[in-house]
């Protein structure tokens, strides 16, 4: 069971995350978390910095979808902005919006990675789903609620035990 909680790869930040490694990987696609990992939650648009990162990753052929919890109103909105395939009330960590995302990139499992912020929706819910999971450290910005108070505190547990593995670390840490 722990073993779902660890993401294959953890990252500092979305901006970290090269298209050479993932195609290195044979990844041809990725599925986006949206709060606090594409997009402050606290705000409705994406930094440009993210929004290059999308447009260079669509330069090298990857199929790219957002699946969130979060309201159909704001998702699609973001979505549509990014020209992006979505899925909103998604209810992870379960599988099935995962593989609904899927479908709709037409890409598989084992050729998409799931790109997030939270240990026990999106890595969990990734793994579960058989995708290559990476955690980003969360963006600067609002939580949650029942993030701040609960989620949270126990990802730190989960993080300490992370930080053991040093296979899974990439990028700069400081």
């Amino acid at each position: 069971m722990l073993k779902n909680l660890y993401p294959r790869m953890y990252v500092p930040s979305i901006l970290d995350i090269k298209p050479a490694l993932l195609k290195s990987l044979g990844l041809k696609g990725v599925i986006f978390d949206l709060d606090n990992t594409i997009v402050r939650r606290d705000s409705v648009n994406a930094p440009p910095e993210v929004l290059k990162m999308i447009v260079e990753m669509r330069k090298e052929g990857f199929k790219m979808g957002i699946v969130s919890n979060n309201s159909r109103r704001r998702v699609r909105a973001i979505a549509a902005e990014m020209d992006m395939p979505s899925v909103h009330r998604a209810v992870k960590p379960f599988a099935r919006p995962f593989r609904r995302a899927l479908r709709l990139m037409g890409t598989s499992p084992r050729e998409t990675a799931l790109v997030g912020d939270q240990i026990f929706t999106d890595i969990l819910g990734g793994n579960i789903a058989g995708l290559y999971t990476i955690l980003v450290v969360p963006m600067q910005g609002k939580d949650f609620w029942g993030t701040r108070l609960i989620t949270r505190h126990l990802e730190k547990i989960v993080l300490a035990r992370l930080k053991k593995k040093p296979e899974v670390f990439h990028g700069r840490w400081d």
